[in-house]
C-alpha cells in the first residue's frame, strides 16, 4: 500500500509539475499582471482577501516573501491549472489562498515540528474566519505531505500540494541568489583588496 502511495504521489508530481511549469510559468502568467482570469479570481477570494486576520500575513517573513504573497501565488497557480483541467477551482482557489494561515503560533517550534503543525493551525484559522466543504479542509491540511504522513484524499489537494513545493523552491531560489549576490560582491571586495594592499 506505502508502495502505491509512493508511486502515485511520484506521478502525480511528476504529471502536474510539468503541468504547472508548462501552463503557468513558460506562459509568462505571474502575479500582479492582468491575465484574462483575473477578474473571475479575485472574485473567489475576495471575502478572505478583506478579512483583517488574513491580512496579518503580509507582515509575516515566509521563503524570503511574505506569506501572504506566497499564499497568493499558490492559489492564483492553483486557480489557473484546476479551473483548465475542470476540477473544483473554486474551492481549490480558496483552499490554497487558506493553505498557511497561520501567524505566530507555531514560529518557535522546531523546523520538522512545524512543518507537521501548521496544516492544523491554518485549518482551525480558516474555520474560526471562514466556512470551508470537506474538499478545502483537506487541502490546507494535507498541503505539506509526505511530511504531515496522510497523503491528500482529492486531486485538487495533490496539486495544490504540488504548487505549493513549486513555489516554495523558486521563493527560496529567488532568496539564495540575493544572498549569492551579496556574498560573491563580499568576496570579490575582499579579495580586490587583500590584493590592493598586499
Amino acid at each position: 500500500m506505502i508502495r502505491k502511495i509512493v508511486s502515485n504521489k511520484f506521478f502525480y508530481d511528476i504529471c502536474f509539475t510539468y503541468i504547472s511549469f508548462v501552463y503557468v510559468m513558460i506562459n509568462s502568467i505571474q502575479i500582479g499582471n492582468r491575465g484574462v482570469f483575473m477578474d473571475e479570481f479575485e472574485l473567489i477570494i475576495n471575502d478572505i482577501n478583506k478579512n483583517k486576520e488574513f491580512l496579518k500575513l503580509k507582515n509575516i517573513k515566509h521563503h524570503g516573501i511574505t506569506r501572504y504573497d506566497h499564499c497568493f501565488r499558490v492559489s492564483y497557480y492553483t486557480y489557473l491549472i484546476t479551473k483548465k483541467l475542470n476540477l473544483n477551482y473554486i474551492s481549490a482557489t480558496r483552499a490554497a489562498l487558506l493553505h498557511d494561515f497561520f501567524t505566530s503560533e507555531v514560529e518557535n517550534e522546531g523546523s520538522v515540528k512545524r512543518l507537521r503543525k501548521h496544516p492544523s493551525i491554518a485549518v482551525e484559522n480558516a474555520k474560526k474566519y471562514f466556512e470551508i466543504n470537506d474538499l478545502e479542509e483537506d487541502i490546507i491540511k494535507k498541503h505539506m505531505f509526505p511530511v504531515t504522513i496522510i497523503p491528500p484524499k482529492y486531486l485538487e489537494s495533490w496539486i495544490v500540494d504540488i504548487i505549493d513545493d513549486i513555489s516554495a523552491i523558486y521563493e527560496r531560489g529567488k532568496t539564495t541568489q540575493v544572498l549569492l549576490k551579496t556574498v560573491s560582491t563580499f568576496v570579490l571586495l575582499f579579495i580586490t583588496s587583500y590584493i590592493q594592499y598586499r
